[in-house]
């Protein structure tokens, strides 16, 4: 059984998706999108699969213990945690406000922090965690300082959870996408601006968010089963 996070749209959703159709059960967690996520749920349904939306904010502990709980209830128990959930605002640092620090903390580190606790408690044995990261952590564009910090503390958590699940048989791993078509990607960039990211990669696009959730499937799967305490770019040769 897979809970992701954020898992209504975007990266998210595919990864949903994609888990769904390789013979999990999926919870798909959302944190205000409702229809959304209940369209995913729909999708791995018609396909034959099982699943179930879970409102929750992963910022907030009491949601994300009531996620697991979810998971254990209908499922019995969880094998695989994707943390998608997060959110990005760009601005120099110089020029951030307090409000927006705040959020990308709250949500992208907290989130990802809330959500990794509780799975280090309740997580089957022989699973897996899959944390989403970005490849900025790499860029370091100007402009995004305090998303690309949110998601060096991401690996950060990653390596340290890797060791600490030692006799555990729980792998831990992080992928960190490159420009990836998303709703949240597009959010307030020009199609000039859209066009001169897409070109940072050899292959000259941007990626998809199905290419994104075929390497975190691979992660959550027996193919991956060596893989642990990695930090994985997918981002067309990027960086």
């Amino acid at each position: 059984m897979a809970l992701v996070t954020g898992g209504s749209r975007g990266i998210g959703a595919a990864t949903a998706r994609r888990l769904g159709a390789d013979g999990f059960a999926v919870l798909v967690n959302y944190a205000g999108r409702a229809d959304k996520a209940d369209d995913v749920v729909a999708t791995i349904r018609q396909a034959g699969g099982h699943a179930v939306a879970v409102q929750g904010d992963v910022s907030v502990p009491a949601d994300v213990a009531r996620l697991f709980d979810a998971a254990e209830a209908e499922f019995g128990g969880l094998d695989v945690l994707v943390n998608s959930a997060g959110v990005i605002e760009l601005a120099p640092i110089g020029e951030m406000s307090d409000a927006d620090f705040d959020r990308i903390v709250a949500i992208n580190l907290k989130g990802t922090f809330n959500t990794l606790r509780e799975a280090s408690r309740r997580l089957r044995p022989g699973g897996r965690i899959i944390n989403l990261s970005t490849g900025v952590t790499r860029l370091l564009r100007p402009g995004y300082g305090a998303y690309a910090a949110s998601k060096a503390a991401v690996e950060a958590l990653t390596g340290v959870l890797t060791k600490e699940m030692r006799g555990r048989d729980i792998r831990v791993n992080a992928v960190a996408p490159g420009p990836t078509a998303t709703e949240l990607f597009f959010d307030g960039k020009s199609d000039a601006l859209v066009d001169e990211i897409a070109r940072l990669s050899p292959l000259e696009r941007l990626g998809q968010p199905d290419e994104i959730a075929a390497v975190i499937a691979m992660l959550a799967s027996d193919s991956g089963a060596w893989v642990n305490g990695q930090t994985i770019h997918v981002n067309g040769g990027m960086v």
